[in-house]
């Protein structure tokens, strides 16, 4: 990499956490592409070189966000070992810690996120990698199934989305309506209900199989509960 794309893609970076720190703190709304800039210690006209709108700067903090699950997700299909619906249970689990730990970056951002990876606000690159995502998620199942650890009774494309919605809105009404316990508890028990009617042996034969992802779905420090 040239030092001119190199610099390009370090602003680029420190433009996007300066936002995902004021977005935390104040709501997507409330923030201008000025305090962005001022946040992340470069001109405005810099900021809008790299993100011509606040709208375009929301879809590369969820194309940033999209990318860490993606990465899970390919970790779960390098895992030739683990059964299938440890491997489920496991992503769930992860996923919620990871959310647990930037409540107020994930509350902040979530619904604007959804949006933008649905297409519903035309959400583009965005949109791309969600559906890089679920490509990833659609081989595992469909591998689980192939290996006789998921039932073949749905199709993978099936299981797919009701996967997809099933963390979207636990993750949702955890996040905007009840969070009085951690999310990454609830999760689990959503992940059993995918599981449930679709695993080949009971879901206790999976108690001690616990595969460990490596990746940082944290985007801000841990915060007591109080100051969110």
């Amino acid at each position: 990499m040239s030092k001119r794309r190199q610099n390009n893609a370090e602003q680029r970076a420190r433009i996007l956490e300066a936002a995902q720190a004021l977005f935390s703190e104040r709501g997507v709304e409330d923030v201008t592409m000025a305090d962005v800039a001022a946040e992340a210690g470069v001109a405005r006209s810099t900021v809008f070189n790299h993100f011509g709108s606040k709208h375009a700067l929301m879809n590369g903090i969820t194309e940033r966000v999209r990318a860490v699950y993606a990465d899970l997700l390919d970790q779960a299909l390098a895992d030739r070992t683990t059964p299938t619906p440890a491997l489920i249970r496991a992503l769930f689990e992860f996923m919620g810690m990871g959310i647990e730990n930037s409540r107020r970056f994930y509350r902040a951002v979530f619904r604007e996120m959804t949006k933008l990876s649905v297409g519903l606000d035309e959400g583009g690159p965005a949109e791309a990698t969600r559906q890089a995502a679920n490509d990833r998620l659609f081989k595992l199942i469909a591998r689980g199934q192939a290996r006789g650890d998921l039932s073949r009774d749905h199709m993978p494309e099936d299981l797919t989305e009701v996967f997809d919605s099933l963390v979207n809105g636990t993750i949702t009404h955890w996040l905007y309506d009840d969070s009085s316990e951690p999310l990454s508890a609830r999760m689990v028990r959503t992940a059993d209900i995918f599981l449930g009617p679709i695993a080949t042996k009971d879901l206790s034969t999976y108690a001690d199989a616990s595969p460990v992802f490596q990746a940082d779905l944290e985007f801000e420090s841990p915060v007591d509960e109080d100051a969110n």
